[in-house]
């Protein structure tokens, strides 16, 4: 489901009011993205999807504390996922528990060895594309949608205006797909 910022801003309003159709439509908007950040941190499907439900339960009760002229929802939302996926990192290597699982190696069980190989071939493709693109356009198309990177996040990191980036990504995919033949 696509929702603008405005969207997840008033999500996040009626959600500070109880209104759990919001709250529904907020996760149904961000979790894959929330998800993506906890798991990159973490590198544990099972703990992810467990420490995902905290981050929820934490937005749920700090809703009203959103403040839209200081982040906007997804970076909000995001740093609550970054900080509680760091904490629970660090709270494991405090207990000697790390637990080393690279992304690549879970596997999704409604997949066939060919949808597997197919994908596998796809990801080569891209990476061959990505090499193809100028090295800052191809680590700003990375963190964006790979790493969950906000345009304002990429703005201060390469020290451009938003719209700047935004533009920069938009003629990136754009390169991409016609590297890819799409």
């Amino acid at each position: 489901m696509q929702c603008t910022p405005g969207d997840l801003k008033d999500h996040l309003i009626a959600c500070a009011q109880g209104d759990r159709v919001a709250f529904a439509a907020l996760y149904q908007a961000t979790s894959l993205k929330l998800f993506g950040i906890v798991l990159r941190i973490l590198k544990d499907q099972a703990l992810s999807e467990d420490v995902l439900q905290e981050v929820y339960v934490t937005i749920w009760r700090q809703a009203a504390r959103y403040d839209p002229d200081r982040a906007s929802p997804i970076t909000w939302m995001g740093t609550i996922a970054r900080n509680r996926a760091i904490d629970v990192l660090r709270r494991q290597k405090g207990q000697g528990m790390t637990v080393e699982i690279e992304i690549d190696t879970i596997v999704d069980p409604s997949r066939s060895a060919s949808d597997e190989l197919e994908r596998s071939q796809a990801y080569q493709a891209l990476s061959v594309c990505l090499e193809a693109l100028d090295p800052n356009r191809a680590k700003m198309v990375r963190l964006a949608y790979l790493e969950g990177a906000s345009r304002q996040d990429l703005a201060d990191l390469f020290g451009q205006p938003v719209n700047t980036i935004k533009t920069w990504l938009h003629r990136s995919l754009k390169q991409l797909k016609e590297c890819l033949g799409s």
